[in-house]
């Protein structure tokens, strides 16, 4: 037997429960239950077809070497093209950094400012891989309230009360894992007029779900706030927008104070990210947005169904879901917990679906569903759900 002895920091690293549930559900499907998922975060539609053919086309072309660590220039061009046409703002193609997927964009931020002896705000209930970097790099993680009755977005003048000369890193997420919510823009006005009086702090702006939002409303990125460019990082990325998950692909736009130090973690951690993958990035940005369109609309007929019948639950009630392709209702009015009602939607429902405090504290009482699955398949799921309650 070994005497292994491991780094006292590994016992700080957390996990994404909505993995853990994906094990879970296939292991349960296997044994031949019939499982319905709404619990991972991904979309249930393919990548469109003339971005796979542009990854095959990369590969018989002979791009099979190693790229610049911080993305091929064409792309990273396309996409400082691209955040022009979305959101107006000129961007350099040098500010921005290609990595392997949205986590190691959090992850070298929170590595970048976060310390012993130093702060890190966080969205709670958030994505959980934020409060779990922040405390493997030692940093204290400050949780941010996103409350119901605020419809899961942040008060700018709470998140402002709470910074401290030890603060050094601010992450939003809006639209947001695991809630939905949509931060208003005059509580991000709020909040970057507020940061005007401390310098010292950075912010992570996570927009991965920027083209998924609903009802009329429209997306604000904190490109648009030029002061503060000098210490903003934006993450951003091709895994929900194209249904890419599985190619690993995403981009931060980071101030020119950081550039180098990011370039060099690329270096350190992982070289670079494959050339096939950034070639269909870049088809994806270039190409027709059809399927986008297509995608955002059907994600918003399975909003609207499943907000209605998760309302018609007994002891269940749900927000307006914003954004993004998630549901996250209130479920106290059952009795359960978060866990339980997790538990047992799985084990006797045959649903798949994620306990809020997987998302942090302030998740008790709530369930993520995601909406990334068929109406027929999110029918099925409530009325079996309905029946068990």
């Amino acid at each position: 037997m070994s005497d292994l002895i491991f780094a006292d920091s590994l016992s700080r690293l957390g996990t994404e429960s909505a993995f853990m549930v994906l094990a879970r559900a296939g292991k349960l499907a296997a044994q031949g239950r019939d499982i319905i998922n709404l619990g991972i975060g991904q979309p249930d539609f393919q990548t469109p077809e003339h971005i796979v053919e542009a990854g095959i086309k990369a590969l018989k072309d002979g791009h099979h070497g190693y790229t610049p660590a911080n993305g091929l220039p064409v792309l990273r061009e396309a996409v400082a093209a691209d955040l022009n046409r979305r959101h107006g703002v000129e961007v350099n193609p040098d500010n921005v950094v290609v990595v392997p997927g949205g986590k190691p964009t959090m992850f070298f931020a929170v590595l970048m400012f976060g310390q012993p002896g130093t702060e890190i705000m966080y969205p709670n209930p958030g994505f959980p891989i934020y409060e779990s970097v922040i405390k493997y790099s030692g940093a204290t993680p400050v949780p941010i309230a996103l409350e119901e009755k605020n419809g899961f977005t942040f008060d700018a003048d709470d998140v402002l009360s709470k910074i401290t000369d030890k603060t050094r890193l601010i992450i939003i997420n809006s639209p947001a894992n695991p809630t939905g919510g949509v931060t208003p823009k005059e509580e991000i006005d709020k909040l970057v007029a507020g940061l005007m009086d401390h310098p010292h702090v950075a912010l992570l702006s996570d927009e991965i779900y920027s083209q998924m939002l609903y009802g009329g409303r429209e997306h604000v990125s904190l490109l648009q706030y030029p002061e503060i460019r000098d210490r903003l990082i934006v993450l951003d990325g091709w895994s929900k927008t194209y249904a890419m998950t599985g190619w690993r692909l995403g981009y931060a736009v980071w101030p020119d104070a950081a550039v180098d130090h990011v370039t060099r973690l690329c270096i350190n951690d992982h070289s670079c990210v494959n050339a096939s993958a950034q070639y269909a990035g870049l088809a994806a940005l270039t190409g027709p947005q059809n399927a986008v369109t297509d995608m955002v609309a059907q994600f918003d007929k399975r909003r609207q169904a499943i907000v209605s019948m998760l309302n018609d639950l007994p002891g269940v009630r749900c927000a307006d879901a914003a954004g993004a392709f998630y549901a996250f209702p209130n479920i106290e009015g059952t009795g359960l917990t978060s866990m339980e009602a997790q538990n047992r939607f799985l084990d006797e429902a045959g649903v798949a679906t994620v306990s809020g405090t997987s998302f942090g504290a302030w998740g008790e009482g709530y369930l993520r569903f995601s909406y990334a699955n068929s109406l027929d398949n999110i029918e099925e799921a409530i009325s079996r759900i309905r029946k068990l309650l």
